[in-house]
């Protein structure tokens, strides 16, 4: 019991540390802030050109509900990649690891400044879309509850499992863009899935980010059922067994010699 309760304050102690590196890194820091909701900007005039008016969305609420990609990709995805590999290369990783920390704190603690900007960026996301753009209040909110977690908690894994093919943090940018480009184009952040093929549409839903998108886009908007749901939520927790098993798997604690 005495380990469990001292579990917090080590992960909260890990990231107050990754929190003050974060502010120092400039670069890591626009990219954690700035980049998503820039990329917001850019995405309304995106998604226009697509012919939203076959999803029955307009183009404010795909944007706005595929903005919470945006904020994974970016802010939690692509900055624990660059953040892990930074700690492994610098031996930090494999100090902790000799500490009372547990694997999972030491990954979880990491992680927690990026996750908490990005669950604050969703937030004003949400009151900016209904206060300012005249979207609909959420009409589900356990179901963008439900995306978001699955969405944080899978994007921290999947961060964690790129870095096995990121030898050095210059080329952590590099291999995360297959999977950016994945998500951005077959996730329904840009394109809604009810406006390509049905085939098409088949295999984007089995992408790993998908499922958030749907839960968090049926949560706001509405209009989701129950199979639909549970199918979303059954596939977002299916890719994070399979990404909790390659961190155990592929994960490095220390650089390659």
């Amino acid at each position: 019991m005495a380990t469990t309760m001292s579990a917090g304050p080590r992960m909260l102690s890990l990231g107050r540390a990754e929190l003050i590196l974060l502010r120092r890194n400039k670069m890591a820091l626009y990219m954690t802030l700035l980049m998503p909701m820039m990329m917001v900007l850019v995405m309304r005039e995106t998604v226009g050109k697509f012919p939203i008016d076959k999803s029955g969305m307009s183009v404010n609420e795909v944007s706005m509900t595929g903005a919470f990609g945006f904020i994974l990709l970016f802010a939690v995805y692509q900055n624990l990649v660059s953040a892990f590999v930074a700690r492994r290369e610098e031996l930090v990783l494999k100090r902790l690891r000799t500490g009372e920390a547990g694997d999972a704190e030491i990954l979880a603690g990491t992680a927690l400044p990026s996750v908490a900007v990005a669950l604050v960026q969703c937030v004003l996301l949400l009151v900016a879309g209904v206060a300012w753009l005249d979207l609909r209040s959420v009409a589900r909110p356990e179901l963008v509850l439900a995306g978001l977690v699955l969405g944080v908690v899978l994007s921290v894994l999947l961060a964690a499992v790129t870095t096995a093919w990121a030898k050095t943090v210059e080329s952590a940018q590099l291999v995360t863009t297959p999977l950016v480009l994945v998500s951005l184009l077959g996730s329904g952040m840009l394109a809604p899935l009810e406006i390509m093929p049905d085939p098409v549409a088949d295999v984007c839903r089995l992408l790993p980010l998908t499922p958030v998108i749907e839960l968090v886009r049926g949560g706001w908007l509405g209009g989701m059922s129950l199979h639909e749901a549970l199918g979303a939520i059954g596939t977002g927790v299916a890719w994070t067994i399979v990404a909790g098993y390659a961190v155990q798997r592929w994960f490095r604690w220390e650089p390659r010699r």
